[in-house]
């Protein structure tokens, strides 16, 4: 393993474990703190008995600084959860899902997929009106012509024109986590929920987008901490760009004037609208109140069960398949080429081999190995 990359891993856990290179270097019985700030740089090689008492000092597994896919120190996460998960669940889903997120920025450019370098960038800053976050939505959909279901687009557009990486995962056991965004200096990736409703999946989508092309000028809390004033209003700029991708107002203004509706016929509108959009039906009221088509007042009055599940009894869609297409197309060509094993990938993707084989089916892919 590259000296520079090793030191970079050291570095971060060290910080994570409160030390500075002070403490690191007299624990390690080093004069002092430059030569650990070279170890950091990679203008030192450690040895193997130092990386041995390094893990031991901050108490983490020796594979933390030699797996080849732990996840780079320049990586920065920001998660969407409720605000009572327990920071040691979250960083253990950080670990694994950054693991698969480093597979594939390691593995892309080896099996002829190199990645995107020039990143999209949105000119928006956190002092910017909640109205222009939506016309950036609304801009954004016509730029990339997301067209009347911009929902179905959305991934598409993410992963092919703008080079992120789009993933669907299984939360459990932490169902409190619905998603997060993940920025590397070469690579940005979304991390979905599958098992949430479609509607609140693409709403979280276009949310993370949001943050992945404002991080730069309003990067965000590692996760939302709704309770502080900065984070309500980055995330509630997020929400505006978010219902404005999804929800183009040229599409709604085709169903008339929604306050002429009595409530019974506006509820039905409303469902049948956010079906056809593939988004909640409580996000497009919210929208239609932001656009001025629908009375603030009208919209309270509506019961909150009559729109629950777009007024259906319980969610009809199947959840879509574990990652993407893009992302088991890469492991697939590792695979092929010898540059992971099989068994390695399903221990990785924390999947049966048996299962690993039908994933690949389900993105309408060959696999690559005989069962």
């Amino acid at each position: 393993m590259a000296d520079r990359l090793l030191g970079a891993r050291i570095k971060v856990l060290r910080k994570q474990g409160k030390l500075t290179q002070e403490a690191l270097a007299e624990v390690l019985g080093f004069n002092d703190r430059q030569t650990i700030s070279a170890i950091e740089t990679g203008e030192r090689r450690v040895t193997a008995e130092e990386l041995l008492r390094v893990a031991e000092v901050l108490n983490v597994p020796l594979d933390r600084f030699t797996d080849q896919f732990e996840l780079s120190a320049e990586s920065a996460f920001s998660w969407r959860c409720a605000n009572d998960t327990e920071p040691e669940r979250l960083e253990d889903y950080q670990q694994r899902t950054g693991r698969w997120i480093e597979a594939f920025r390691s593995l892309s450019p080896e099996v002829g997929r190199p990645l995107k370098l020039v990143q999209r960038k949105l000119g928006l800053s956190r002092h910017a009106s909640y109205e222009n976050a939506m016309l950036a939505g609304e801009q954004f959909a016509r730029e990339f012509r997301l067209g009347d279901t911009p929902a179905l687009q959305l991934a598409k557009v993410m992963e092919r024109k703008l080079g992120m990486l789009v993933l669907a995962v299984d939360t459990q056991p932490h169902d409190n986590i619905s998603g997060a965004a993940c920025h590397l200096p070469d690579l940005d990736t979304a991390l979905i929920a599958r098992h949430e409703p479609a509607g609140r999946r693409h709403f979280n989508l276009a949310h993370e987008l949001f943050h992945l092309l404002t991080w730069d000028t309003m990067p965000p809390d590692h996760r939302e901490a709704m309770d502080k004033p900065r984070t309500r209003r980055v995330e509630q700029l997020a929400n505006n760009f978010a219902a404005a991708v999804l929800m183009p107002a040229s599409v709604l203004r085709r169903h008339g004037d929604w306050n002429q509706l009595s409530q019974l016929k506006l509820i039905r509108q409303i469902n049948a609208a956010a079906d056809e959009l593939h988004v909640t039906a409580d996000a497009l009221r919210w929208r239609l109140v932001s656009l001025d088509m629908l009375r603030k007042s009208t919209a309270q009055e509506i019961p909150e069960q009559a729109l629950r599940r777009n007024g259906r009894r319980s969610e009809s869609a199947a959840p879509p398949a574990l990652f993407s297409e893009p992302f088991m197309d890469v492991i697939g060509r590792a695979i092929h080429r010898g540059r992971i094993s099989v068994r390695r990938t399903a221990r990785l993707l924390e999947l049966t081999i048996d299962d690993l084989a039908d994933l690949f089916s389900a993105h309408g892919l060959s696999c690559p190995f005989d069962l």
